[in-house]
């Protein structure tokens, strides 16, 4: 059908252009070409006038569209923001290293502690460190003020160094008394107010987890030096403090491992314990009810 159709036009083409006496008759290409391509269509031709003109106004509009302009000061107030947020940090991070400074100066002291050194000595130069830790957390308060209600947000910024200072004072505070050194007896030394900028309650209860590794060691000293009643002491300290951490209700997290290191700790002293008692070195003297039920235990 299309080549009987093509050589149809073909011999009407010759035809007329033997016939008219028009110098420019129509050639089979034009004649392809007006069947090719049909006339366009009116709505059509409208439709993309009216996609060319507003494509052209919105690039020429589009710099000065309300919604860039929105998006623009958005993000020029995030930048303020964190320009600000950076700042404290850089303030708040200041003063944790001074912190940590301070800590490690403390705790350079108590290891002497480990030496058979007297205790009182041992305490006297690591209690002049306390009073520098209170204007430090006093700075540190100063700064978190000026965010009310920021406290959490930058809380992870001192955290660490906040949990070495519950420990250092612990143990200290265990030296002196042969007793826990309780978080609102923290806050009292470190001049901490719990309605404006107190002690979190994980930071003291890790602080104490840590302090407790520091025992062991303690014990195993103290009976080379000839003190072979501190392992009982200690067992019974370490004990009463193991059975109030499982009253809490912990989760898996570090406050949960901490924990579980106590475990080991306790462990070790009793192997000190049982050794010393196996060997006859240990006096019953001042033993109560309590220890002969460790004991039995």
């Amino acid at each position: 059908m299309m080549k009987s159709a093509f050589r149809t036009a073909l011999v009407l083409t010759t035809t007329v252009c033997h016939r008219s006496l028009n110098p420019n008759p129509i050639t089979l290409l034009s004649l392809r070409t007006a069947t090719a391509s049909p006339p366009p269509n009116s709505t059509t031709v409208t439709c993309r006038k009216i996609h060319c003109n507003s494509f052209s106004s919105s690039m020429a509009g589009g710099d000065s569209s309300p919604t860039v302009a929105a998006v623009e000061k958005q993000f020029d107030e995030f930048r303020n923001r964190l320009e600000e947020s950076g700042s404290l940090r850089d303030r708040i991070r200041a003063v944790a290293t001074e912190i940590e400074s301070t800590t490690r100066m403390m705790y350079s002291s108590l290891l002497l502690v480990h030496q058979s050194r007297p205790i009182p000595e041992v305490l006297e130069n690591a209690k002049t460190q306390i009073d520098v830790l209170k204007q430090l957390f006093s700075s540190l308060a100063e700064i978190v003020r000026e965010r009310p209600g920021q406290y959490y947000r930058y809380h992870g910024d001192w955290r660490t160094e906040t949990q070495q200072v519950v420990s250092l004072l612990a143990f200290m505070h265990w030296l002196e008394t042969g007793s826990l050194l309780i978080h609102t007896e923290v806050e009292e030394k470190l001049g901490l107010n719990a309605s404006e900028f107190g002690l979190d309650v994980e930071d003291y209860l890790i602080g104490i987890c840590f302090m407790s590794n520091e025992l062991p060691r303690y014990v195993v000293n103290q009976v080379t030096a000839g003190d072979y009643d501190c392992p009982r002491k200690v067992l019974k300290f370490l004990t009463d403090l193991h059975a109030s951490f499982r009253l809490l209700n912990l989760r898996n997290d570090f406050l949960r491992k901490k924990f579980d290191g106590m475990k080991y700790d306790l462990r070790r002293v009793e192997e000190v314990y049982y050794d010393v008692k196996i060997r006859g070195l240990a006096s019953n003297k001042g033993e109560s009810k309590e220890d002969q039920t460790i004991e039995e235990s």
